[in-house]
């Protein structure tokens, strides 16, 4: 149901991302549903916002952001909490885009859907996962976050276990400098060496459980690490369960032990840097302990490439949210609605079905162009470029670069401009189909040049037909025991010989033609 009025909202965004210190927004539908494989999906509201400042470093005392994509418009979909479980996400996603990418008014590239997961089991916490950028990375995400708090829970259920209650932990914190004063620890000696401090913790019982994998190389140890990194700008802790190490020897480790009176279940922390620094973070080691206790805290975590995530920062309360002072309501009139509503874009299927029928264009291709970031390259190329079929277009904007994307090849850097002159080129016939992949990966090294540079740079320019007839007799000669021997099997062998030596300089039909007119002319 479209809003009929629009109230513009602010809310506060504090982690340097927006320079205002506030990110406006505002609902422009609610109480929306979408069908997935039978099921109704409820959509609770669309909303209209700033997008943030993109983070692209971190250091222990600073955070650098770049601005190019503040304030960019953003649409934001909320689903209803009716996903019931990894695959099923997944699903609900993939229709989502797929309705996004049929107004053909969507951005391509990674980062230009994002998905944000809010996740929970029973006993667990409700926890936002931030910034999922690949739609094959839902399910997983969502797998290894319902693993941690499934983990969590069990070491809950440990801690019950050993009688372990809140008074047990202090923010109490013991200097350990005597006891690490020869240590070969590079992050004490420089700690020490700029005047900070070494102070440690005991934590009650929590012997072994730090090093409890919560996720592929995310354990528990690592929770209270990003804690203390968050919160005391250290950059990092030393805890029991991973020492010796680190250029803390045996001898040292158990001093320490001695020095924090630790029993023999009892774990430790230590932290060394600026005596603030070292405050601040032993006390949100202490904190996410005692959380520990609990089960699994509320929080927004962020997602990792691999499909893991990490704690970002506390989960927001509702007083994050106040009216926009400096922008009037927005009426929007029934015209306007009935407007829009009469023009909507078609859907994915009506889509695909057209592109089968208008350019002879196999359902599964036809599907699979609709569902991809391509469509709207594809029809311009083959609207405007002659002498290339349909099919090869749309399995290069499919297969092709999916191919490529999965071997790392920043096919990012390959603009519609880029795809267009290749197939040009193509279709005037400067280079042949097969060379297109190789223009590609060629492009996607150099953006700024034209793909045309990319046929003397490669030896990919068409041959003539006088030099391909040398090619072809060169190589007939060179294999004149075999031809004379295996006359049946010879235009086959000589096939991939002259192939091999001209690919992406020659078409094949033309190959085949010239080799089978020179087979005949061929003598012992």
């Amino acid at each position: 149901r479209p809003m009929d009025e629009i109230h513009v909202m602010r809310k506060v965004v504090i982690d340097g991302s927006n320079t205002t210190g506030f990110q406006r927004t505002a609902i422009i539908s609610l109480n929306g549903k979408l069908n997935v494989d039978g099921k109704e999906i409820p959509i609770q509201q669309i909303t209209l916002e700033e997008d943030s400042g993109r983070k692209t470093g971190e250091s222990k005392n600073s955070v650098t952001f770049r601005l190019d994509r503040l304030g960019v418009p953003l649409v934001e979909i909320s689903t209803g909490a009716d996903i019931n479980n990894p695959e099923e996400a997944g699903k609900v996603a993939f229709e989502i885009g797929k309705m996004l990418r049929a107004t053909r008014s969507v951005k391509r590239g990674l980062g230009s859907i994002r998905q944000d997961l809010n996740v929970s089991i029973k006993n667990g916490a409700l926890i936002e996962i931030k910034g999922v950028q690949e739609l094959e990375l839902v399910a997983k995400v969502i797998e290894l976050e319902v693993q941690r708090q499934t983990i969590l829970l069990q070491i809950r259920g440990e801690l019950r276990t050993r009688s372990l209650k809140l008074t047990d932990f202090t923010d109490s914190f013991v200097d350990l400098k005597e006891q690490l004063s020869s240590s070969q620890s590079k992050i004490i000696q420089s700690a020490v060496k700029n005047g900070g401090v070494v102070l440690g913790t005991r934590l009650a019982g929590f012997k072994g459980l730090l090093k409890r994998e919560l996720m592929p190389g995310i354990r528990l140890g690592t929770e209270l690490a990003k804690r203390a990194v968050f919160w005391g700008r250290v950059g990092g802790i030393f805890h029991s369960d991973e020492l010796p190490g680190y250029g803390i020897i045996e001898s040292e480790v158990e001093a320490i032990y001695r020095r924090l009176e630790c029993g023999p279940s009892d774990a430790f922390v230590l932290v060394a840097d600026s005596k603030e620094n070292v405050l601040d973070g032993l006390r949100a080691v202490v904190e996410r302990a005692k959380e520990a206790l609990a089960g699994v805290p509320e929080e927004t975590r962020t997602a990792n490439p691999d499909g893991t995530t990490q704690y970002m920062r506390p989960r927001p309360g509702p007083a994050r949210m106040y009216p926009e002072t400096d922008v009037p309501p927005v009426q929007i009139s029934p015209e306007r609605i009935k407007r829009v509503a009469d023009n909507l874009p078609r859907m994915p299927e009506e889509v695909a079905k057209e592109l089968g029928s208008k350019y002879d264009v196999g359902p599964k291709l036809a599907g699979e162009l609709v569902n991809s970031d391509y469509l709207a390259t594809f029809e311009h190329i083959v609207t405007s470029t002659k002498g290339v079929s349909p099919s090869f277009v749309a399995t290069v904007l499919t297969g092709s670069l999916r191919s490529l994307e999965r071997e790392k090849v920043p096919i990012e850097n390959v603009t519609d401009s880029h795809l267009r002159e290749i197939f040009n080129l193509v279709g005037e016939e400067k280079t042949a189909k097969e060379s297109v992949i190789d223009i590609i990966k060629w492009v996607s090294s150099n953006p700024n040049a034209p793909a045309r540079d990319a046929l003397g740079k490669l030896n990919l320019e068409m041959l003539t037909q006088e030099k391909l007839s040398e090619i072809i007799s060169k190589i007939l000669e060179s294999n004149r025991s075999f031809v004379n021997e295996n006359r049946a099997k010879a235009l086959g062998k000589m096939m991939n010989l002259v192939m091999a030596e001209v690919r992406g300089r020659a078409n094949p039909k033309l190959v085949t033609e010239l080799l089978r007119i020179r087979l005949e002319q061929f003598k012992g």
